[in-house]
Formats: structure tokens, sequence, C-alpha cells
């Protein structure tokens, strides 16, 4: 309780440091990090490919969505022959990846909500000693590698995503009878890729700004001296 009353009675709102690339880079953080696993997290999408039998032309259309375990995506397909139509799977387990990104994505929020608290109400705390911008550096830049690592896989698992799902793929086993459809819409997740190597950048350029509130930042232009040689003047 006593901790608690500490933490309210110290915070200062301060809107100043929005206007300083710190800040304000902190905040795009923020929103692409929301776009980037809220691409990915909702996404549901489906696939289409036709069974041409002789007397009727059925369409088939495998559902599929984030976390991309496309073999817990069963669909009927249905026989020529009149017998029952049987279970098919889609094939392929890019969970993963996904997932990983996603993962990513939400600590990354969680993290930029807690700083930007930080430096919005506790300015005064996070300057006080070099620890405060020394961890916020450490911790930036471990997440500019996370979103290299993690939108370089998951742009690999959205490519075999893609191709798992793929009209063309589908009917490879019955070219005879079936014929490709609708490809599935991916822009929404060609778009989470895109928001994950912005905040690469961004993360990674932060990281200068954050160096600079640092011990390790030196002044390029120190304080100027009295010229050497010669008393003072009055």
């Amino acid at each position: 309780m006593d901790t608690v009353q500490t933490l309210v009675s110290g915070f200062s709102l301060d809107l100043g440091p929005l206007k300083e690339p710190l800040g304000f880079i902190r905040v795009l953080e923020w929103v692409f990090t929301i776009f980037a696993f809220a691409t990915t997290g909702g996404y549901s999408g489906k696939t289409q490919f036709k069974v041409n039998c002789s007397t009727s032309e059925v369409n088939v259309e495998p559902v599929f969505g984030y976390p991309f375990r496309l073999s817990a995506y069963p669909y009927k397909t249905p026989l020529c022959n009149g017998g029952e139509a049987v279970d098919t799977y889609l094939q392929g387990d890019f969970s993963s990846s996904a997932e990983f990104f996603v993962c990513v994505g939400v600590f990354g929020f969680l993290y930029c909500t807690a700083t930007l608290i930080l430096y919005l109400g506790y300015q005064n705390v996070y300057r006080q000693t070099s620890r405060g911008p020394i961890v916020d550096l450490v911790v930036t830049a471990a997440f500019a590698v996370l979103w290299l690592v993690s939108s370089s896989a998951w742009g690999k698992g959205l490519t075999d995503v893609k191709w798992a799902t793929n009209p063309e793929h589908l009917v490879e086993n019955c070219k005879d009878v079936c014929s490709p459809g609708d490809f599935p819409s991916m822009g929404r997740l060609n778009a989470s890729v895109i928001f994950g190597f912005l905040n690469l950048i961004l993360w990674a350029g932060n990281c200068w700004f954050i160096y600079k509130e640092t011990p390790f930042h030196k002044d390029p232009s120190p304080p100027a001296t009295m010229e050497e040689g010669g008393p003072p003047t009055s």
C-alpha cells in the first residue's frame, strides 16, 4: 500500500518528452507494434477450388487462420462417383514463426506502454540515475534484434502459407476433375511483415536517442575555457 501511494504521489504528467525524439519515436513504436501483431493475430481467410463432376460443379472453400496450423483445418472434398465426401486437410504447420512474431509484438507493446508512463509521469526518476537510460538502451536494442529475427522468420512463414493455400497447388492431385478458384486474400498478412520491418527500423533508430541519455555519450562540444597564455581581461 505504501508503495502504491509513493508511486501515485511521485507521478507528475509532463508531455514535454513527446516533443523530443525519445518520446515521439516511442509513441510511433507503440502504434506500429499494435498494427504488427493485430494484423497477424486476428487473421482468418479461405482459399477455393472447384470440383467439376459430369453432373455438377462444387465449390470447395478450405478455411484457415492464425496461428496457421493448417493441418487443423479439415474440409470436405466431394467424390464424383456419388460417394460420401471425404475429409481433406491443408498441409503444413507454420505456427512457430507466426506466434513468435505476435509474441514479440505483444511484449513490445507492453514495454512501450511502461516506458511511456515512465517518460511522461516519472521523468525525474528516469533521469535521476544512469541506470534507467542504460536499461532502456539494452532492452530497446534487444527488441530491435527480436524484430529482425521475428520479421524475417514470419516473412518466410508467410511465403510457405501462400504456397500451401495456393489453389493451383491444392488441385495437383485431382487435375482431371478439379480447377483452381480464387486465391486467398493475403494483403493483411503482407502488411504485418511490412509493419515488422518498420518496427525494426524504429527500435534500432531509437537506440541512438536513448544512447544520448546515457553516461556513455560524451558532449562533442566541451565548455569554452580561458585562452592559454595571457592574463584574463576585465
